[in-house]
């Protein structure tokens, strides 16, 4: 990855690990050859860099979902508040205009295609298969379950599902990541490929054999 890049992801608000990035990068740079990518979860676009970047360089593109209101853990009130984040113009979180501030610093607004909106909304007339999907909007069960839901089914044989912030112990962080990497997994169609911290990295089967009890389950808390 270009050492401009680096510069600018380590100036960008988030919660993504270097290392994370870096493994995002890297697998975006293989599947953004096959077709689309797609994140759910932009806030201020450190992600987006590290997939825009992949992305650009094969001449692809990135659809990155984000309402930019915030999550549920980035309310005033909450653990995750920024209050520079706060926009007392609406009184809001709003999280926009830095994310396109990132965009064009990173020379990435010809390559990321932001839709702001909320992910099942994005998911309602989508039909475009995707190579690869990162799931990193809001952490509870209700959220999670619905991006995973709305999304997964997307992913193409060989494509990847990566789903942030999988945390075995509780004490440690929200369940919900993790309730829906094992829903994947049970699924019978995605491949288990080794974490990088707390990503969860996973392959859809070239050819899937999905267990018939497993293709109509629904995700539940």
């Amino acid at each position: 990855m270009k050492t401009d890049y680096n510069i600018i992801s380590d100036a960008v608000k988030g919660f993504l690990d270097p290392e994370e990035g870096l493994r995002i990068y890297n697998i975006s740079l293989t599947a953004s050859q096959m077709g689309p990518c797609l994140e759910i979860g932009s806030y201020c676009g450190k992600s987006a860099i590290y997939i825009g970047a992949a992305c650009k360089e094969n001449h692809a593109i990135l659809f990155s979902i984000d309402h930019h209101r915030g999550s549920e853990e980035q309310q005033p009130g909450e653990g995750y508040f920024d209050p520079e984040l706060f926009d007392h113009r609406i009184f809001k979180v709003n999280t926009f205009e830095l994310f396109r501030k990132t965009l064009e610093m990173s020379g990435l607004e010809q390559t990321v295609v932001p839709m702001v909106c909320a992910s099942e909304v994005a998911a309602r007339m989508w039909k475009t298969p995707l190579s690869l999907v990162f799931i990193d909007g809001g952490h509870s069960y209700e959220a999670a379950c619905t991006d995973y839901q709305c999304w997964a089914r997307y992913v193409m044989s060989g494509g990847y599902l990566l789903i942030h912030d999988i945390f075995p112990d509780p004490e440690k962080g929200g369940q919900a990541p993790r309730h829906i990497y094992e829903l994947a997994l049970s699924s019978g169609l995605f491949e288990e490929l080794p974490m990088t911290k707390t990503l969860g990295v996973l392959r859809r089967n070239l050819s899937p054999s999905p267990s018939p009890k497993r293709r109509g389950e629904i995700c539940k808390a």
